[in-house]
């Protein structure tokens, strides 16, 4: 049977001691955790196809692991794996944004899945452009390794596709900071009409 495999890595932590809220805008990321992308370079598939949203964090885990001695293919970009977007509450705390959209603010958390905040998107949204380019790039990719560098949303996403889960389900997954989820898709075949199996989701990098 023909496979594609996709390694998907959350992007390593942003340092953001107030808490603020950041989804979709561009912080850099914190790559001084040398040992967990030495350990990352030595579990990930060499010559993998390598696939980053466009966010800055994303491209900095994944040279970080490259330059732990990992050899991959020049990275595809997407930007349709980036972050949820929060809109009007980028660069805020949670107490910030609570003050300033009140009512908004606590609607949102009733129903974070349907729910967007001002100017931003909601899960919803983040699944149907996640899934749209897993799809698309598992048949262009075709039998390949692929190692993702990307996000919690977009990785809960793949997830809730791989197993066939609405948002609230893909929301309960916890993904880690440098975790590894891993997710197969196995091509249709002689009467067999293809199918995702999962080999784990949020595998430490220690």
């Amino acid at each position: 049977m023909l496979e594609t495999r996709w390694y998907f890595i959350r992007h390593a932590p942003v340092n953001n001691p107030e808490d603020r809220i950041y989804g979709a805008s561009n912080p850099p990321a914190d790559v001084s955790d040398l040992r967990s992308f030495e350990i990352l370079a030595q579990r990930l598939p060499v010559n993998a196809v390598s696939v980053t949203s466009h966010l800055l964090r994303t491209h900095q885990t994944l040279e970080s692991i490259e330059n732990s001695g990992l050899k991959i293919k020049k990275p595809v970009i997407d930007k349709r794996l980036g972050e949820q977007d929060f809109g009007d509450w980028a660069g805020k705390t949670y107490d910030e944004a609570q003050k300033l959209f009140g009512e908004s603010y606590n609607q949102f958390w009733l129903a974070p899945v349907s729910e967007k905040p001002p100017n931003g998107e909601s899960f919803l949204e983040v699944l149907e452009r996640v899934q749209t380019c897993v799809r698309e790039l598992t048949l262009k990719f075709k039998g390949e390794d692929i190692i993702c560098v990307a996000h919690g949303g977009p990785i809960r996403a793949a997830i809730a596709l791989a197993l066939g889960l609405n948002g609230d389900q893909a929301m309960s997954f916890s993904i880690d900071n440098l975790s590894t989820t891993i997710i197969d898709y196995i091509h249709p075949e002689n009467g067999f009409h293809g199918g995702w199996r999962v080999g784990g989701t949020n595998l430490p990098s220690v």
